[in-house]
């Protein structure tokens, strides 16, 4: 009995310094937590397997198959077995609707309509390798605090105060700093203005003690996790109030099955001055928190919405209307919050996209917006390929909208992350580029993109009818082109984004009325379906 209890006391000391160490959630839905069981249970089973055998004779003994009895390790296997069991019950073979309705997404939107005239006094030219930069070099002129501390690379994109900036905290600079300074804490922050550049060293009266780099009990995590010991975190932001005031801000995760289909419960709001913790329900978040859901669930969820919207067997075989996202995002800054911006494209990755999402991060409210063009990527080489000479980089593009019409807005880095140029890009044809030089300003290099920006003449267009005898596609320059030719043998060109939602259905033999500019291939401007 005495050797019994002391094993259950090493495994509770074990199971606490587990807890301690890896802080995972007591969550019965937290795979983590399994983890925390299985190591729990093994420990304790090695124990009560080998207590009292200390030379390899009496442990030869107990190994013998004949000397076998039940043993906590044997647990093991059957947890694990239980955990496929179940989250293959809930995989998307059997709930494909569920899947795809992890994110509701309006597809009735208007671009020109929802989406206000770019205000270039609020769009944020830099991206975070530039705030980056900026933070490093402020940092750097702060001779009192750059030998203790470093900037943390979280660089949070936030609308405070009607303006656009990146927030990031300091960090000890390891164990010794943090001995040095823990009784203080932290007394700052990085702000860089993400429109013009502006960044400065905010210092605060009293420092952030509950930090990602502390350590015992201070550890911002450690901090959560005894004050929510079952609540699934997902990942930290960092963010400012009205006043200037630092927050953590840290989503609560919720899963179905067992590490499935998570989704955002809430949000724990964390003031590292004095640890004070408030949680709040994800529909009651307050306004100026401006980063609830991850981007990167929200791309999951919108990638499940265009997998498993027409069932699972459809998106292996079929594929009729399977869509996902492009690879990468960025920020649209609307009505004091902050949209996720990407592009949504077809199965087939054809480098051009159907149309884009906006996400608000706190509400996760979602439109579609069926605007066809070119993927981001293709727009980043167009405007590369105009400077090929000088090897500048591009950003990933902004969305905006000049004059009504959804632009591709890329800033050109040199080889020191310098802005040196701005280049402007039509999402419907991307080989409609306008590069300027920065020294003439944002709003200048936007009017001579617009000069540059030719329409076609509608009254030059010439109206048809006609049969198709053949139809092809092709992939030309990034773009799906389709080249029919009709009973008459005249030759048309035509791109995907004219009409994406009548081009991949037809064939031989259907009646289509166009407009098109004349010529040996004659252009196709508009197409509609011949009732």
């Amino acid at each position: 009995m005495k050797r019994r209890l002391l094993i259950i006391l090493a495994t509770l000391v074990f199971g606490f310094l587990y807890f301690y160490f890896a802080l995972p959630a007591l969550n019965i839905t937290n795979p983590e937590f399994y983890v925390f069981i299985c190591f729990v249970l093994g420990f304790y089973g090695v124990l009560d397997a080998f207590s009292g055998s200390f030379d390899l004779d009496q442990i030869e003994i107990k190994l013998h198959p004949k000397n076998f009895k039940f043993n906590a390790i044997m647990l093991i296997p059957a947890i694990f077995l239980v955990i496929l069991l179940v989250n293959f019950i809930f995989c998307p073979l059997f709930a494909s609707k569920s899947y795809a309705n992890r994110i509701i997404i309006d597809e009735s939107g208007n671009f020109s309509e929802d989406v206000e005239e770019v205000d270039f006094s609020k769009v944020p030219l830099l991206d975070k390798a530039s705030s980056a930069k900026l933070g490093d070099r402020v940092m750097g002129e702060m001779s009192d605090l750059v030998s203790q501390y470093y900037v943390s690379d979280i660089y949070t994109q936030i609308n405070h105060n009607n303006e656009i900036v990146r927030v990031t905290p300091l960090e000890y600079a390891g164990l010794i700093k943090y001995f040095a300074n823990h009784k203080e804490g932290i007394k700052g922050y990085i702000k860089v203005n993400s429109v013009d550049g502006t960044s400065n060293l905010v210092r605060l009266e009293k420092g952030m003690k509950y930090v990602p780099s502390a350590i015992f009990s201070e550890d911002m995590m450690r901090h959560l996790r005894f004050k929510f010991p079952s609540k699934v975190f997902g990942n930290y932001s960092f963010e400012i109030d009205e006043e200037g005031n630092p927050f953590f801000i840290v989503p609560t995760i919720k899963y179905s099955a067992i590490g499935l289909r998570r989704e955002v419960s809430g949000v724990v709001v964390l003031n590292p001055v004095d640890g004070e913790c408030d949680y709040y329900n994800v529909d009651s978040v307050p306004s100026w928190i401006d980063h609830v859901y991850e981007p990167n669930l929200i791309i999951e969820q919108t990638d499940d919405w265009g997998n498993y919207r027409g069932g699972f067997w459809n998106s292996v075989f079929a594929q009729k209307n399977v869509v996902n996202t492009t690879d990468g995002y960025n920020y649209l800054a609307m009505n004091d919050d902050i949209y996720l911006y990407t592009g949504i494209t077809s199965i087939q990755n054809d480098e051009s996209n159907l149309g884009f999402i906006l996400s608000n991060m706190r509400t996760k409210e979602t439109v579609f917006y069926s605007v066809a063009g070119a993927e981001e990527y293709s727009a980043m080489a167009s405007a590369e390929g105009q400077v090929q000479e000088m090897k500048y980089s591009a950003t990933f593009p902004l969305l905006i909208s000049l004059k009504g019409r959804p632009t591709y807005l890329v800033s050109l880095k040199d080889d020191a992350g310098l802005v040196k140029k701005y280049a402007f890009i039509d999402v419907a044809d991307y080989q409609k580029v306008s590069v300027s030089d920065v020294t003439i300003g944002i709003k200048v290099a936007s009017e001579n993109y617009l000069k540059s920006f030719k329409t076609e003449n509608n009254s030059d267009l010439k109206e048809s009818i006609i049969t198709i005898h053949s139809i092809k596609s092709a992939i030309v320059d990034g773009n799906t082109v389709y080249y029919i030719v009709d009973h008459e043998k005249n030759k048309y060109s035509v791109r995907i984004n004219v009409n994406e939602s009548i081009l991949p259905f037809l064939t031989i033999g259907d009646q289509i009325k166009v407009s098109y500019s004349d010529g040996d291939l004659k252009n196709i401007k508009n197409i509609e379906l011949e009732k």
